[in-house]
């Protein structure tokens, strides 16, 4: 159902290669990139990330409320794609835990934008 979800940065060099390496181990690699946008995903006919300068040149806010979550697909990587954010720059927004009992397991961090993303696996 979703195609892609769309965040605003500040810096698309800086942007791209945090999301490059992040996204890197799941298979994703940028596959459109224009002068302000960026996609990565891992084809253009499944669900992508879009990180971009905003259109109308004013500043990029994080919405509150507002999170984008990757399935780790399983709890080890969950905690390591939560680990490489960190390293990456992200910082902690809730550590690597189970959140629900046997049902969800979740990470939360936000990227040097802001942006706060989850990192989840049901189970």
């Amino acid at each position: 159902m979703i195609g892609y979800i769309t965040i605003g940065v500040n810096d698309m060099a800086k942007a791209k290669a945090f999301y490059g390496d992040l996204l890197a181990d799941l298979g994703a690699k940028i596959t459109i990139d224009m002068d302000r946008i960026a996609f990565f995903g891992t084809g253009t006919d499944q669900p992508m990330l879009a990180v971009c300068v905003p259109f109308n040149g004013d500043a990029p806010n994080p919405g509150n409320g507002n999170m984008f979550a990757i399935n780790g697909g399983t709890k080890e990587n969950v905690d390591n794609l939560y680990q490489k954010a960190i390293a990456l720059g992200a910082s902690c927004d809730g550590e690597p835990g189970q959140r629900i009992p046997d049902m969800f397991y979740g990470a939360y961090v936000r990227d040097p934008d802001g942006n706060k993303i989850a990192f989840y696996v049901f189970g």
